[in-house]
């Protein structure tokens, strides 16, 4: 969402996304029913599982300071205007390293279906201390309202100005319309919020049953169609009709907050 729209937006902080796989079967070998099979060792122990990762955390707000990513990416896009841009997370958001979150803004924004596609801007990922052109970041959802300055909801995210704002409770749980694809709706939080700092208004759904625009507001709905999060899907733009839809916004449920 924009200074005013909505989008699912995100702000200050720093997630990241944004599997791993194992290897197929391997053929049998044919002279295995000739050999002894070892009985296993009764001093043998079993793998110790990996630990699960540690949920990222937030209070409703937080600090209003913020830790920005240090180094700069590679450039992202072939050629046109090249526009630089930070990474920062607000301090009392844990878990979160703004590293990791750089890492996510980075992958989605250098994506083949992403934003450079098109051909008409570069992007680049700067630590402090040098030029940049907006930053984005992953917020606390009371931050989220200072920084977007318009809308007091604490849910969506925005851009206002050279800030992108993501809501780091949109980052870590998403919402319902994205049917538990967090990746998805990631991918979606910043294509979105970017696209309006790129120039882009809010799109309309083009059609009941086909993939929603990226600057659709998704975070409020798919009025029709089925959540999509990329501007250049299949390499060429793709968009919907010009408008925005009622600012009909939910309420996270408390549980979602840390009280410190």
């Amino acid at each position: 969402m924009r200074r005013l729209g909505w989008a699912m937006c995100g702000a200050l902080a720093a997630v990241s996304v944004l599997a791993g796989c194992s290897g197929g079967p391997t053929e049998a070998d044919p002279s295995a029913s000739h050999r002894a099979t070892a009985a296993p060792s009764p001093n043998a122990s079993s793998p110790s599982p990996s630990p699960s990762p540690t949920p990222v955390t937030y209070p409703l707000r937080g600090s209003g300071t913020y830790s920005v990513a240090a180094g700069d990416s590679a450039v992202l896009g072939r050629s046109g205007s090249l526009l630089r841009f930070r990474v920062a997370v607000e301090h009392g958001i844990d878990n979160l390293p703004a590293a990791t979150f750089a890492d996510d803004v980075v992958t989605i924004l250098g994506d083949r279906r992403g934003w450079t596609a098109g051909g008409d801007v570069r992007l680049q990922r700067v630590g402090p201390g040098r030029p940049y052109d907006f930053t984005v970041y992953l917020v606390t959802p009371a931050t989220r309202d200072v920084l977007c300055g318009t809308v007091f909801d604490r849910y969506t995210s925005c851009q206002n100005g050279n800030s992108v704002v993501v809501n780091v409770s949109r980052w870590v749980h998403a919402v319902p319309y994205y049917a538990g694809d967090l990746t998805g709706y990631r991918e979606y939080a910043i294509s979105h919020e970017v696209g309006h700092r790129l120039g882009h208004g809010h799109e309309l759904c083009p059609g009941k049953g086909r993939p929603a625009p990226t600057m659709e507001q998704q975070t409020l709905g798919l009025h029709g169609c089925t959540a999509q999060p990329w501007p250049y899907p299949d390499g060429k733009r793709y968009a919907g009709p010009s408008g925005e839809y009622p600012l009909v916004v939910p309420t996270d449920p408390k549980s979602y907050y840390r009280t410190d």
